[in-house]
């Protein structure tokens, strides 16, 4: 199986989400004093002293449209941190924030939740992700915190 990699929030929609949210709201970026908030848009922490913005995010919402399928109740939105400028992307691991608690969601290739399950440490990551890609349903799995529930990425079948 190909390596599996974490999908940001695309140029494109970051560039719709700086102007209006999912929830229909402007952004209001501030300077973040100490860092740590979780990008989206790079998919690494912040820095202290980045502009960054709290925007709210409809992930299965945007992957629908592209694709077609009907998530149904399963359409969600909720809040991810970004940059409130224009950044390269990327730059890091193919899977970051893997250190602490998350929770996988896998869901259909017609947007139906198929379940998810509970990694509790960074050594489970793999593993779990690995196993939740051996069910041949699953289309995308979205990485997510638990202590919040925010959305963290995407990941799709390899």
């Amino acid at each position: 199986m190909t390596e599996p990699i974490a999908h940001p929030i695309t140029p494109g929609v970051l560039e719709e989400l700086r102007t209006a949210d999912d929830a229909g709201r402007p952004m209001a970026p501030f300077t973040d004093a100490e860092g740590g908030a979780p990008l989206r848009c790079c998919l690494r922490r912040s820095a202290p002293g980045e502009r960054i913005a709290l925007v709210s995010y409809a992930p299965l919402r945007r992957w629908a449209a592209k694709t077609g399928a009907d998530p149904g109740a399963y359409d969600e939105q909720g809040p991810v941190f970004v940059h409130a400028e224009e950044c390269p992307g990327p730059a890091g691991e193919a899977l970051p924030f893997t250190g602490s608690r998350r929770v996988l969601r896998r869901y259909s290739a017609d947007g139906r939740i198929l379940g998810g399950r509970l990694v509790a440490d960074a050594d489970a990551f793999r593993p779990a992700l690995a196993a939740a890609f051996d069910d041949p349903e699953v289309a995308l799995v979205h990485v997510r915190a638990v202590e919040y529930g925010c959305f963290l990425y995407e990941v799709r079948r390899p």
